[in-house]
């Protein structure tokens, strides 16, 4: 069996055609397909929809509720961690992501050759500058950051149970689940799809979502910022030790009678925004270091029922 986890935040304007999308996947997949709706403290009625329709619905499903809004990745942890198959996938609920790209996935892994197969993003279908945007984080990420992450990004995943495992035993907060797939190793596949157009509904994933993304990709997998921070820091102390020797030297010789205020202002405001940009960088590490040895749950489980063939199998709160 696959588990097949679907995180679901203000999504209830699509999840109609998910419905349908999902019955004709499972009716076309080689073995029995198990879906895990996880509801992210959405404040839609995604929860009550999926309540009512999953009961009578034909394929197995478990639907998961979160006491509040943690964060895809959390909710997706969550559903693996609900999954009961032999092999686990995630799938976006916007429907962007193509729900065959799940039967390929199954037929690479078990084929046995690979442990995790990654869908990158051959092609989007994305507002032109959301295009750019993205290819400039994703290549800088890739250049300084993690090197084997594919170019475009990954949104989707499918692994062994021996994988999902493993990822579960990593408890890191704040963190992106694919660079952590990535960190673990494991024999690798990659699927590229063109990712389409979405049809209902406002998209989530705002600009500030993104950008808290970009952080904690970048501070919870390199210590780029602190290297570039360490460079700065000591071309500056350079460049203002050379500048004083150059600066006292026309002093004594007498072709500098009264100092200049401008450099010195120039001076003192770029150290100033230096130390600011430094305390800043540090301030960041030590919050995520904080926020991993206080130890709390990426996510707390509201609710959880399972439906087998459109009968309610067990349900605990």
């Amino acid at each position: 069996m696959l588990s097949l986890t679907i995180p679901v935040y203000r999504n209830e304007e699509n999840l109609p055609r998910l419905l349908l999308e999902l019955e004709a996947l499972a009716t076309a997949f080689p073995c029995e397909l198990e879906v895990v709706f996880v509801v992210d403290g959405s404040p839609d009625n995604s929860m009550r929809i999926l309540a009512e329709r999953l009961p009578s619905w034909p394929v197995r499903s478990t639907l998961v509720e979160l006491s509040r809004n943690f964060g895809s990745f959390s909710a997706i942890a969550a559903g693996l961690r609900e999954g009961a198959g032999d092999y686990f996938a995630v799938l976006a609920a916007d429907l962007q992501e193509p729900p065959e790209l799940i039967i390929e996935f199954y037929r690479i892994l078990t084929g046995g050759e690979v442990d995790v197969v990654f869908g990158h993003r051959a092609r989007r279908a994305d507002p032109w500058w959301s295009q750019f945007l993205s290819e400039c984080f994703w290549g800088l990420y890739r250049g300084f950051a993690v090197r084997d992450m594919p170019k475009g990004g990954v949104d989707v995943f499918g692994c062994t149970r021996q994988v999902r495992d493993r990822l579960m035993e990593l408890r890191e907060v704040n963190t992106n689940m694919i660079t952590l797939l990535l960190w673990l190793g494991f024999r690798r596949g990659f699927v590229a799809y063109e990712r389409r157009a979405r049809l209902e509904g406002r998209s989530a994933w705002t600009f500030g979502k993104k950008f808290r993304y970009a952080f904690d990709s970048l501070f919870n997998f390199t210590d780029l910022p602190i290297r570039l921070l360490l460079i700065l820091g000591a071309t500056g102390t350079a460049g203002a030790v050379l500048a004083s020797t150059v600066v006292f030297a026309g002093w004594l010789l007498g072709y500098i009678p009264v100092l200049g205020y401008t450099p010195l202002m120039l001076v003192v405001a770029g150290f100033g925004g230096l130390t600011a940009l430094g305390l800043g960088i540090i301030g960041q590490y030590l919050w995520l270091s904080l926020q991993n040895v206080r130890n709390r749950p990426n996510f707390v489980v509201k609710s959880s029922q399972a439906f087998v063939r459109g009968k309610s199998a067990d349900a605990a709160e």
